[in-house]
């Protein structure tokens, strides 16, 4: 059992303070925009370096708006009902993965336009770039102290000072890291380092976020004014990443059957 004692601000110069969460999300779209150039560089790639620094930035944009939308109208709708002002109060905290996502996917169609790219070609290539973006994350959750798990009594708990009690919990987010962030970037990146049928790498990416976010869940605590919605154990989360393994299911299936087909 460990005691939560990290401090969430990096630097403080004077009035000015950089939290540790802040720092996660540059790490994040640092890494995207090495990883990709990496790709970029590799022959017939059909990516150049100035490609990469546009979809870098336009994503963050996405990925930054979109959480922050998400996260209000998933998760506190009530709330925006009686102060609409409330969705641009961004200083409070606050983001949605898969409002994230949406905001990202967005990006891709704006940006396909531009670069004369289709929606799977740029989805195939830039799922591998995100998994660190989202296991950085998950850590600047950890040093937050936010998003805590249920409780346990497993000898890695943790007591958050910001839970409503002294429990040891499951330090869930921890668990995302290592799910979403590490062993989801070595999968993709491993997957996608061969050649692929179009789609399958993005359905890859959907399904294993998917299962690997609803696993997590089942003993991360849920949100206190949202509950399970559900049988007693149903999350948000779960029902939110529920479409995502099955349109990452049908995806691998599409894109092997089609792929098979053109084979014959």
């Amino acid at each position: 059992m460990w005691i939560h004692d990290i401090d969430p601000i990096a630097i403080s110069l004077g009035p000015l303070q950089v939290h540790w969460y802040g720092l996660m999300y540059l790490i994040g779209f640092a890494a995207a925009w090495w990883l990709g150039n990496r790709r970029a560089a590799q022959p017939g790639s059909g990516w150049t370096a100035d490609m990469i620094s546009d979809l870098v930035f336009w994503g963050a944009l996405g990925a930054v708006l979109g959480g922050r939308f998400g996260y209000v109208l998933f998760y506190n709708f009530d709330q925006f009902l009686e102060d609409p002002l409330w969705l641009f109060a961004v200083w409070e905290g606050g983001m949605s993965f898969h409002g994230g996502l949406l905001g990202v996917l967005l990006v891709l169609l704006l940006f396909g336009r531009k670069y004369n790219k289709s929606f799977l070609e740029m989805g195939d290539f830039a799922a591998p770039l995100v998994p660190i973006g989202l296991g950085a994350g998950r850590l600047g959750n950890f040093i937050g102290g936010e998003l805590w798990g249920r409780s346990t009594d497993l000898p890695w708990g943790v007591i958050f000072p910001r839970a409503p009690d002294a429990l040891p919990r499951h330090p869930s987010q921890l668990y995302e890291f290592a799910l979403e962030g590490v062993l989801m970037f070595a999968l993709l990146w491993w997957y996608s380092s061969k050649p692929r049928p179009r789609a399958a790498v993005s359905g890859l990416f959907l399904l294993l976020y998917g299962l690997f976010r609803s696993l997590v869940e089942l003993v991360r605590e849920p949100d206190a004014h949202i509950g399970f919605i559900a049988f007693g154990w149903l999350t948000k989360g779960q029902l939110l990443s529920l479409p995502m393994v099955l349109l990452g299911g049908l995806m691998l299936w599409w894109a092997y059957r089609r792929d098979a087909r053109r084979v014959a």
